[in-house]
């Protein structure tokens, strides 16, 4: 592949300056790779002194990425708003519109994918006789997928006073429909006891009768949001038993809630007062799905042998994968040109390999040592990037030109890099395997999820060693074909039939195109997509009109100039809408059960002197698998009674806020993340287990300890 034009091209969509988008008045959109942000505001009637108005904060997420309700369930956080406004100014709380259930797992989770605007109302003071109202805004929120990445940004928006401000009214419309109801006839009831909370609804909408209802709490960590709950209706009367939460600190003699019939948008809000007596905290047991759960040893880690054997299957079947086959396609001409040479064939074979496995090798340090500085990644991060999309779309482009015989390499390139890849077929296959790994990427097949998500908890040596087995698999298929002689004999002679053939392998990789195009068009939106289509539009122009023969030299230069004219154009629109910006903000302290006590780097050395055994729990609120962990193995009745029997001191770090303290005890195991879980002997450095704990590894570390 001729290398000087993509260096050109990178270079090209690399020297401009991204910025984010904004309005006039300061910056009112943030966009990131999961999440596009934007202030927004409803005035129809511009903004009267004494009558109210309306902001909100819209969020679009990604496709599988979310944000979080009020009570965002087992994990998780809400969003969070904090506004700066003139003087008489007054913003209300949240007009939280009807959640949804999020299950993860044991978990449960309550909030909103999708496009979602939450509104605020702002009172405007009787005497305010403003232009221009001035709003700033700052916002955090989190936002999970398999993983959670705190998000957040500073705001800001000019409002014209003197005239109607109404281009999202239907946004805030949808919001206002979708808020739960207050019904004056819905009335409720409660009691509590050792088998839960029993609660009777009656007054609730006609057709909403014998349907199936969500329960959603308002106050977390009361309540267990994953358990199955028993309700049923009796005529009118709607009546729910809700288990108790293991992990529950309060016990409200008052709770509001929303109830949300199957099919329904809105909900109904209801508030009740709660009679009986509450149990003590953590006297409920374990629930039974973890239990259970716990009892399969279904959450025991994967081996790394296991998981170098998963690799290289997962790598075998990505060969499979639509993404995978434009590239694939392409070596299906290099077999055809060689079909008598088996040594060609070989080399070329080896070369494939080395640019894959190198390839896969490459990513992976890259994606080890973001994670190692703090960045929330996973794998196939660099096509999270619209400016990496937009090279390769560039690229698959100019592949497909040339394939289906628009322009020539030899008539745009200098003969030296026009004839590279017949003076170099070794390179022209190393750098084919990079190209499929630098496609392959944001696959995940079969037997690959397993391995990769142990290999980014692995020493570095041996999260290589998985990727490597990864990028050998992929390639195995090809290398065993080229040395398999039967294979080469199996494929017509070298003929015209390779012409057609050639032009028939262009559509995979104006497929392919459409593919990224679409990718850029769920991260930056339409615009960013018709933005790519007009870079795309005048690079293949000017590679028509550069690389076309029969083209006068004074027509080639005319057509040459206009185009890149149109590539300058369309790549000054392109550019800002491609740019992403990323902010976190300060996050909610998570709470500890009754068993557990705060951890302190002083308290661990007081239990340490003292000769003490100490387990510390490095936990997060926003954190998935430390939520799973606490209400799976670290519930389990057997590992409480190991920890009770050897007097061993449960220590809980509680890292949902910042903590500089923390972070250094983490930067000292060598982590840079939660969950991560240390068990101190009576002698000894610490022990880490690993970060999906499972009963039987608990216990087995127990048992090494010294009897009390």
């Amino acid at each position: 592949m001729p290398m000087r034009l993509l260096r050109a091209l990178l270079a090209a969509l690399l020297s401009t300056p991204l910025i984010a988008a904004a309005l006039p008045g300061g910056q009112a959109v943030i966009s990131t790779e999961q999440v596009r942000a934007e202030l927004v505001a409803h005035a129809p009637q511009g903004v009267l002194p004494g009558q109210p108005l309306w902001l909100g904060l819209a969020l679009e997420h990604q496709p599988h990425w979310h944000t979080y309700w009020k009570n965002p369930g087992d994990s998780g956080l809400p969003t969070t708003l904090a506004w700066t406004l003139p003087a008489g100014f007054k913003a209300g709380e949240i007009d939280w519109p009807t959640p949804s259930r999020l299950p993860i797992g044991p978990l449960m989770n309550h909030g909103y994918d999708g496009r979602l605007l939450l509104p605020v109302k702002v009172e405007v003071p009787a005497g305010y006789a403003g232009d221009t109202l001035s709003v700033k805004l700052r916002a955090d929120w989190l936002v999970c997928k398999d993983v959670c990445i705190p998000e957040g940004g500073d705001f800001a928006l000019d409002i014209p006073a003197r005239s109607a401000f109404a281009a999202h009214g239907a946004d805030f419309e949808a919001a206002f429909a979708a808020r739960p109801r207050t019904l004056a006839e819905t009335k409720a009831s409660a009691t509590v006891g050792h088998d839960g909370l029993a609660l009777d609804v009656t007054g609730l909408p006609a057709a909403w009768a014998g349907k199936a209802i969500e329960f959603f709490p308002e106050a977390p960590g009361v309540l267990d949001n994953a358990l199955p709950r028993q309700a049923a209706w009796d005529g009118a009367r709607w009546r729910v038993r809700v288990p108790l939460s293991d992990q529950r600190v309060d016990a409200p003699a008052r709770m509001d809630a929303v109830l949300v019939a199957a099919g329904a948008k809105a909900g109904v809000r209801v508030g009740f007062d709660i009679a009986g007596s509450w149990p003590a905290p953590g006297s409920t047991p374990a629930p039974a799905g973890v239990a259970a759960l716990s009892a399969t040893g279904s959450s025991a880690p994967l081996g790394l042998g296991l998981a170098l054997i998963f690799a290289l299957i997962g790598g075998a079947i990505l060969n499979l994968m639509p993404c995978v086959f434009p590239v694939l396609s392409l070596k299906v001409l290099g077999f055809a040109a060689h079909a008598d040479d088996r040594r060609a064939h070989a080399i070329s074979g080896f070369a494939y390999t080395l640019g894959v496995v190198l390839s896969f090798v490459a990513l992976a340090a890259l994606l080890l040592a973001l994670r190692a500085g703090g960045e929330q990644l996973g794998w196939g991060f660099q096509l999270q990037s619209p400016v990496v999309i937009a090279v390769l779309a560039a690229l698959f482009t100019l592949i497909g030109l040339n394939l289906a015989g628009v322009f020539e390499f030899g008539s745009v390139l200098p003969s030296s890099l026009a004839t590279l890849q017949a003076k170099h077929p070794v390179l022209d296959s190393f750098l084919t395997g990079v190209l499929a790994v630098a496609v392959a990427s944001p696959c995940t097949a079969p037997f690959m999820g397993a391995s990769l998500g142990l290999a980014v908890t692995l020493p570095a040596a041996q999260a290589l060693a998985v990727f490597v087995a990864l990028g050998l698999g992929m390639a195995l298929p090809y290398l065993a074909a080229s040395l398999w002689p039967a294979v080469a004999r199996a494929l017509p002679r070298p003929g015209a039939w390779m012409a057609r053939f050639k032009v028939l392998m262009a559509f995979p990789m104006f497929a392919t195109v459409i593919w990224l195009v679409w990718v850029i068009g769920q991260q930056v939106g339409i615009d960013g997509a018709a933005a790519l289509l007009a870079v795309l539009l005048a690079l293949a122009f000017i590679a028509w009109a550069l690389g076309t023969p029969g083209i006068g030299r004074v027509a080639r230069a005319s057509f040459g100039m206009l185009g890149a004219l149109a590539f300058a154009a369309a790549l000054s629109w392109m550019l800002p809408a491609l740019h992403a910006s990323a902010a976190t903000g300060p996050t909610r302290s998570g709470e500890s059960g009754s068993a557990w006590e705060p951890w302190s780097e002083q308290r661990v050395a007081e239990l340490r002197a003292a000769g003490k055994p100490v387990f510390v729990d490095f936990t997060a609120a926003w954190c998935v698998t430390c939520q799973y962990n606490k209400r799976s193995t670290l519930a389990d009745a057997s590992v409480m009674a190991d920890f009770a029997a050897r007097g061993v001191v449960l220590l809980r770090a509680d890292w949902t806020r910042r903590d500089p303290a923390i972070t250094a005890a983490l930067a000292a195991f060598g982590r840079n993340g939660v969950p991560v879980y240390a068990l101190y002997g009576r002698d000894g450095a610490p022990h880490l287990l690993s970060e999906i704990l499972s009963v039987g590894e608990v216990r087995e570390a127990l048992a090494r300890l010294e009897a009390p």
